[in-house]
This record gives structure tokens, sequence and C-alpha cells, in this order.
């Protein structure tokens, strides 16, 4: 049985203190424990961190872009490997998670022009002899707390353009699935990246808590679900440190009755059940426009009839188990509840087949199959609260405008689609809508690795998103030098205010 423990200054320690279980989500089973960090282990990652900035901080911007460039390179010749440590312990399938890491090194690949995205700006003559100019510098220390439902992608979003701005990072992976952040530790190693840039402290709130209250850890990024997010931004910014906290979603599909209802199908099935509904972006509300509704809900019920459910590690399966028991309840739960509020379960994932025979309710392992609730009320706890699985449900409205209020309505901002051939429509809608992510004809709206990723309302605390220009931004910290060299024939007191002249 296998033991995750720290990393921590170019080397694996700890695992001596408490400890947790790590799951086969499939099975049911442990599959191994991991570490859960002390204060003091953490305070010793974050030392390590700050004995390695200074050096790192002043490496050329050619030296940080050839490591990363190679760490580059690692990553894809290992992506079969990571893809696997995730589908062992998250559950989702391998295609699934081979996409997660390449959607992360999009982030690596936008990192590797860090020498273009620190460029700063010059201004000659300012004044007599003198000139102006913008510089970004690292902060120090930085640090990543991430979720289990993406544990190679979502510290991806962070640690290359932290590092290649020049910080030294330490990163708390979820002790759910805690093992892709080790074999990612090992090939910034083999990179070419110095020994305590880069640091792993595994655990639980013990180790979130002492990083945000560290008085040398300068930043904290942080996905998860609204409440933690909340309570990361509050405590990390009392006690000093810049916080990009994103929180949880609810996020709607918008169909016109214009729409392709065939993409619009296969839109909802694939972002809906994908990685089993546990993404951030999943699209979990249809919001169907009169009198588009009956017809869209066959369509998707035939295709859920055709989805094959199964472990990660099959190469036939398209949809795996959720992350734990407890989750899976949870999810489950919002079933009875659905039928409760008035909906029309038309779909019951408890009854799905699984591959190599049995249902899913029967099952060892943590499964639940794709769900559909038809007829979901708007405002209620199904329609309105995250259920973060495999659950879908079908709100029908009278028109546009009553579901583009229904959005707005919400208390999440994360992302949204919409789906028509009327692109007026799709203009007004992408304009009054309020949501951080859009899509049009597009069901995940995840952006490129160059723009930035975040949402609105209580998906974000913070000022800054993720990734992109704005990643850049919120790993540095500007500065604005003034110059000015005389020449040798300059010189006496002037004690007059200065003025520009």
């Amino acid at each position: 049985m296998k033991s995750v423990r720290h990393w921590i200054g170019g080397a694996l320690t700890g695992g001596d203190g408490r400890t947790g279980e790590v799951f086969n989500p499939a099975t049911g089973e442990v599959s191994g424990h991991v570490a859960l960090a002390s204060a003091e282990e953490v305070d010793a990652a974050v030392a390590a961190a700050v004995a390695a900035f200074p050096a790192w901080r002043d490496a050329s911007l050619t030296k940080r872009t050839q490591v990363l460039f190679r760490f580059r390179e690692l990553m894809v010749a290992h992506r079969d490997e990571l893809a696997a440590l995730i589908s062992a312990e998250h559950g989702k399938v391998h295609s699934d998670a081979l996409g997660e890491v390449a959607r992360g090194l999009e982030v690596v690949e936008f990192a590797c022009g860090i020498p273009h995205l620190l460029k700063g700006g010059f201004s000659e003559g300012v004044s007599t002899r003198v000139d102006s100019y913008s510089i970004r510098q690292p902060l120090g220390v930085v640090a990543g707390v991430t979720p289990f439902n993406f544990p190679a992608m979502v510290p991806m979003w962070m640690f290359p353009i932290a590092i290649a701005c020049g910080n030294a990072f330490v990163l708390k992976p979820s002790e759910r699935d805690p093992s892709a952040s080790l074999l990612m530790a090992r090939l910034w190693q083999e990179a070419g990246l110095p020994d305590g840039v880069f640091n792993v402290v595994q655990g639980d709130k013990v180790a979130v808590d002492r990083l945000l209250e560290h008085p040398d850890v300068r930043a904290v990024s942080f996905v998860g679900s609204t409440p933690i997010a909340r309570y990361v931004y509050e405590t990390g910014t009392a006690h000093g440190k810049r916080v990009q906290a994103l929180g949880g979603a609810k996020n709607h599909m918008l169909v016109l009755p214009d729409a392709d209802l065939d993409l619009v199908a296969d839109s909802a099935v694939s972002a809906g059940f994908g990685s089993a509904g546990e993404r951030c972006m999943a699209i979990s509300v249809v919001l169907a426009v009169d009198p588009v509704g009956d017809e869209l809900v066959e369509k998707i019920k035939e295709r859920v009839a055709k989805l094959v459910i199964g472990p990660g590690d099959d190469p036939e399966a398209e949809m795996g188990p959720l992350v734990t028991r407890q989750h899976r309840d949870k999810v489950a739960s919002y079933l009875d509840l659905g039928v409760e509020e008035g909906a029309k379960l038309v779909v019951d994932g408890r009854e799905s087949a699984l591959l190599g025979g049995g249902k899913a309710s029967e099952a060892p392992g943590f499964w639940l199959g794709p769900t559909v609730l038809d007829h979901v009320p708007a405002g209620s706890r199904v329609h309105t609260e995250e259920i973060f699985g495999p659950v879908l449900s079908i709100v029908r409205v009278p028109s546009y405008e009553e579901g583009v209020r229904i959005i707005n309505d919400g208390e999440y901002g994360n992302g949204t689609a919409i789906f028509t051939n009327d692109g007026g429509a799709a203009r007004r809608f992408q304009n009054e809508v309020e949501v951080g992510m859009i899509g049009i004809n597009v069901p995940i709206p995840v952006p490129m690795a160059f723009y930035s990723f975040g949402g609105w309302k209580a998906s974000l605390f913070g000022d800054t998103h993720v990734h992109g220009a704005e990643g850049v931004h919120f790993y540095t910290r500007g500065k604005v030098v003034t110059s000015r060299w005389l020449d040798p024939s300059h010189g006496g007191v002037n004690l007059g205010f200065p003025t520009n002249g």
C-alpha cells in the first residue's frame, strides 16, 4: 500500500505524524495513506521556499524559460503516467484525465513566454534628462490550495506562472488524490528547477490555516467550494496576503427555440456528465425555452442511455465513479429531493448499468450514473444548490428574458452558455448576463491559457482571475523608476519644489 508524503526542498519527507486514507473510487477500497502536514512541516516547506527564492528571483529570464520548456517536455513524456494516477485516485476515465493534463499544459506553454509577459514600459525625457520606466518583480513565496476534481490542471493554473515570474511556490493539493503533485514535483527537479522553488505539503485544514497565517507567504491562490473560498479570502487578507479564491458554480445553458437540438443534446450530456459532473464548469441546468423542452429531453435521454459507465482504467468507460462515498451519497440525496420539490425523475443514475455487470446502487465503489430531472421548479434547491455530480436539471422557461433573469438571480456567476442560431440574441446575451465566462454554442467555456479564468458574484473572492495576463499580475508587483543621469557640467542646489519642465 502506497504512502504519499511531502516534497520539501527537493526531497520526499514527513509522513510520521497524522495520515489520511486514499481510496480507489471504483472499488471503494483504501489504496494508500497520505501524510497530513503539521504546522511545523508547513513551516519547513515555507522555509525551503524562502531560502530558494533569492537565487531564483535573480535567475535570468532565459534560464527560467529553459527550465519551463524542459518541464513541459517532461510532462508530455509522462502524461500517461500522470493520467493513470488521476484515474486511480479521482476516478475519472483515462481519456478525461489526459484532457485535464493537456489543458494544464496550455498554461505551462503560456508561461514559457514570460520574457514577453514581464516587459515593462519606458518613457524617455519625461523631464530634463529624466527617464521613467516600469518593471514587475516577483512577490516572494506564494502558495496554492487546490481541489480534488482536477489534481493536475488546477495546480498548473497557478505554479507555472508563479515560478516563471520568479517566485517560490508551496502547493497544498487535495488529500483525496495527492499523488499527481509528487510526480509533478519530481519532473520539476528533473527539468532543472532549483530545490526549494517548488514544494508540496499534503494535508488538511491544519496545513491550509498555517499557509494563510504564515508571515513569509505573500499570496495564496485557491480553487474550491464557495464557503471555503470565502474563508480563505477573509483569513488570508486578514493576515496581509494577496488572495485569489475561486468558489463554486451553478452553470446554466439557455436553449432558444431556433437552436440545433441535436447539438444541444450532445453538448448538455457532454458538459453535464463528463468527469461525473465533478467540474466547476459543468452544465448542471438546462433552461429550455418553450416549446423545445419535450423534444430536447427525449434527445438527452437517448444519449444518456448509450453512455458507458465503468472504472477509469477501462478503455471502454466514458464516465467513472465519484470521488468519495460521502460525496456520492450527498449527490444521490438530491434525486429524492428533486422529486419532493416537484421535478420528474426521467433518468435515475442509481439504476445505471456498469461495465462488467450490476447497477450503480449495488456495486462496490462510489457509483452514481447520469441522472436527468425534468420540470425542475425554478428556485428549488435542486435548481439553485451546487450538487457537483452527474445530475442534470431541466427547467422550462417561457422566454429568453425569463431565462436571463433566472441566471442573473442566481448566487453564482462562474460559467454559462447560450445555444441559438440568432447572432443578435447571442450578442444580447453576452452583454446582459452577469457571469464571468460565457459560451455561445460552446457548452464549457473554459478560456484558453492566454485569457484568464474566473467568475463573478459568489464564484470569485478577490479581484484577480487565474492564469493569463491577470495571473502574471497576481504573482508580481509593479515598480516605477524615475532616473536622472547628470552630465558633468550640471551642479548647484535648488531648494524649490521640483517641477517638470
